[in-house]
């Protein structure tokens, strides 16, 4: 005997994720499930975020909210053309980014402003805001999850959105223990940033300080430690132009590549993006 499912089960998706773009010239990313379509972060102008979504073959009008990881213009340049032309947005962000980003915007979009390291509700969306270590006035990471466990049809599935942050704390490390997708920044490789002669000398030290940007080594070292089983994807984001290369991401990440074998992993470049990534 041979079960099939409901038809309105048979297209269930339980969570997807396209990022749209990453690096220092902007970073957004496109989340959907079944009830919800968001963005994490607006880092593009609003003209280069609706080509993107394009692309993804979506618009603007079909985002439903957008998550603000912080203030700063790499991940907020879009929101003030955003919240001008879509008045039917919610942006998601802490009292402090809430505060800082109102600032740049003409409008009052439709806040919801949520306690950093709490976990709330988004329609079908469980969403977990903790703090990351970076030169912010409240930064945050996100995990995001969806489904239930006991459900064949729509299995729970979880991903952590993990930039912009100096050193991974212990809330962090627990937090990503169990996702089934991590993005994660592994943004310079520590030689080419002490090399590098563009940048003065308190620049390099607020990069690679511990609330600056993760190195290669810094990521290659927590994801090291943890080595989860749970993961199925993880998708190494933000690197810099000038101070990372895939060659320097891709030799920094060899031997936990190898280790595990059941884990996809992905080197989204400098203002590149990625497909749809499924998350089952």
């Amino acid at each position: 005997m041979r079960l099939l499912p409901p038809r309105h089960h048979a297209t269930l998706m339980a969570m997807r994720i396209r990022i749209l773009g990453s690096g220092s010239s902007g970073n957004a990313a496109l989340v959907e499930t079944e009830s919800a379509r968001v963005l994490i972060d607006a880092g593009f102008s609003g003209r280069k975020l609706t080509q993107l979504l394009r692309e993804a073959d979506t618009r603007m009008e079909d985002i439903d909210a957008i998550f603000v990881t912080h203030e700063h213009g790499d991940h907020t340049a879009g929101l003030n053309t955003i919240t001008k032309k879509h008045a039917h947005l919610t942006l998601f962000a802490n009292a402090p980014t809430a505060r800082a980003v109102q600032t740049k915007l003409a409008v009052r979009p439709t806040w919801q402003v949520f306690q950093t390291g709490s976990r709330f509700r988004y329609r079908d969306l469980e969403v977990d805001a903790f703090a990351v270590p970076h030169d912010a006035q409240e930064p945050v990471g996100f995990v995001f999850t969806t489904g239930n466990a006991d459900d064949l049809f729509a299995p729970r599935r979880s991903l952590a959105w993990l930039t912009d942050l100096g050193h991974i704390p212990r809330h962090v490390r627990e937090r990503i223990r169990e996702v089934d997708f991590i993005a994660i920044e592994s943004n310079h490789c520590a030689q080419l940033l002490e090399a590098d002669h563009k940048r003065p000398w308190s620049t390099k030290q607020r990069i690679s300080g511990r609330h600056g940007h993760l190195s290669n080594d810094g990521c290659r070292e927590i994801l090291t430690e943890i080595a989860s089983p749970h993961w199925r994807h993880v998708c190494l984001t933000h690197l810099s132009r000038d101070c990372n290369s895939l060659t320097a991401v891709e030799s920094a990440m060899a031997e936990i590549r190898s280790r595990l074998t059941g884990c996809t992993f992905s080197i989204v470049g400098p203002g590149e993006g990625t497909p749809f990534l499924e998350l089952g």
